[in-house]
């Protein structure tokens, strides 16, 4: 059975919930990382931000944009990539650990079943049964004794693109009001306000594919942004003044 068709066909999960962690990561990392460029140049100018060139926000602001995109991008894939080969690795020491010591990993099975809420007499019989079969004890131990999940059905080619795509799309939204307005301090709130609106868009975003509570979806994603604005401001605000 394809696992990832029958989650999509018979328990509604969409592409945005597969790949949620991948969107809210890189579109709140787009959104932060633009909006700080615009920031810093409006903290750094002594006498207002219309000392700073429309033209210059842009160029710094869309080269950072695609610089961090294909960073992250990049950074997803490596980082998956690596999480497939240390799952293998450790794997395969474990296959080999419960054929040297089939006793102690199965006792060790015994534990985990155990302490998971299964009475004794059934959790050593579960024990007994799955030590007949390594590669499913194998997989148990994998979960429950080193807490790592199988990343096979993870492609890490489409959780780098999709963190490329997020943070190119999120973060050019700080930037948009530069590239129809000339740089005035307006036009920095105009900006503020579209980083704003990005925050809560994503945060929605979130709320939606996870029916978590919506003030804690949105206020957290919002929370975090205008954090990480504030210090960027100060910054630029520091270093400019």
């Amino acid at each position: 059975m394809d696992w990832q068709v029958h989650r999509r066909e018979a328990h509604a999960l969409g592409r945005t919930q597969e790949y949620l962690k991948q969107i809210v990561y890189g579109g709140n990392d787009g959104i932060v990382t633009t909006f700080a460029i615009v920031a810093g140049f409006a903290g750094a100018a002594a006498e207002g931000v219309a000392q700073i060139g429309g033209l210059a926000v842009l160029v710094f602001g869309l080269a950072n944009l695609f610089a961090d995109a294909v960073s992250m991008g990049l950074g997803e894939f490596l980082s998956l990539r690596s999480q497939h080969d240390l799952y293998r690795s450790r794997r395969e020491s474990e296959l080999r650990e419960i054929m040297r010591n089939p006793q102690q990993e199965q006792m060790e099975l015994f534990e985990i079943l155990r302490q998971r809420g299964l009475p004794a007499g059934e959790a050593d019989t579960t024990a007994a049964i799955l030590a007949r079969h390594p590669e499913m004890m194998a997989d148990l131990m994998m979960t429950y004794e080193f807490g790592m999940q199988d990343p096979d059905e993870e492609n890490p080619a489409l959780n780098g693109l999709f963190t490329f795509g997020a943070f190119v799309v999120f973060g050019a939204i700080p930037l948009l009001p530069y590239f129809i307005y000339e740089p005035t301090g307006r036009t920095f709130m105009m900006s503020l306000a579209t980083t704003f609106s990005a925050l809560v868009a994503l945060g929605l975003l979130r709320w939606n594919a996870t029916g978590e509570k919506l003030l804690r979806s949105v206020g957290e994603t919002v929370l975090v942004g205008t954090v990480c604005a504030l210090v960027a401001f100060a910054v630029g605000w520091i270093v400019g003044g």
